[in-house]
């Protein structure tokens, strides 16, 4: 086996016995977390200031926003309403990976929440090979993007649980073929849960909230 590749597969295989350790400890602590992802400018963020307020009263939230350099993705959530928002740099790695988020949940009383948010870098390429111990892996798109995506990075597509369209409020702008996109995400990952919407205008959000609410009460009941 070629050494560059024996340490790749090391450095992955480490990843994943701290990513158990996370889920362990979420699972402890009755913490249902999410692990938000997309390329730059879909709309995480933006998903996450239209989130929290709906959550508000049914859920408390705590945000982990993982970023090359800045807080302003925490400062975003937590002007939206999340009860805490913890930023990690990653100092130019382009994932936030199980040994940055073991840190971020060292700052956070566990106790005190029902739902985290991990806001990842934005990138369609790394995220999706270093598991962080979530439970479900959200890939916000967004119709700007193009239908081709899907085709694109087949990586990324195949490995979530949840997939966010957003922005479909520019369709009748922007010549993007739905069929096209809808192929090939089936293509890949068949059974994932889709939910068009907009943030800009709210269309489609309660839908998805209201989603997420449900499943963070099937995990809460066991």
């Amino acid at each position: 086996m070629p050494q560059r590749v024996a340490v790749v597969e090391n450095i992955l295989n480490a990843n994943d016995r701290l990513a158990a350790e996370n889920r362990l400890r979420l699972d402890t602590a009755g913490v249902f977390a999410i692990n938000l992802m997309a390329s730059p400018g879909a709309g995480k963020t933006s998903l996450i200031e239209q989130t929290l307020p709906r959550l508000t009263g049914k859920l408390r939230v705590a945000v982990v926003d993982g970023d090359i350099a800045t807080s302003l993705d925490a400062d975003r959530a937590a002007a939206a309403g999340a009860q805490a928002a913890i930023q990690i740099n990653t100092g130019g790695d382009c994932h936030l990976d199980a040994v940055m988020l073991q840190q971020a949940l060292n700052q956070l009383d566990l106790s005190k929440f029902d739902l985290l948010i991990v806001e990842n870098v934005g990138n369609l390429v790394c995220p999706a090979s270093f598991a962080l111990g979530t439970h479900l892996s959200v890939l916000v798109a967004s119709i700007p993007e193009g239908d081709d995506k899907p085709h694109k990075y087949p990586g990324m597509y195949s490995g979530v649980d949840v997939l966010i369209l957003n922005k479909i409020d520019l369709l009748p702008y922007i010549n993007f073929r739905m069929d096209f996109f809808k192929q090939g995400v089936e293509i890949l990952n068949p059974d994932v849960v889709t939910f068009p919407l907009s943030c800009r205008t709210g269309e489609g959000v309660e839908d998805w909230t209201d989603w997420l609410v449900g499943r963070v009460a099937t995990f809460k009941r066991g």
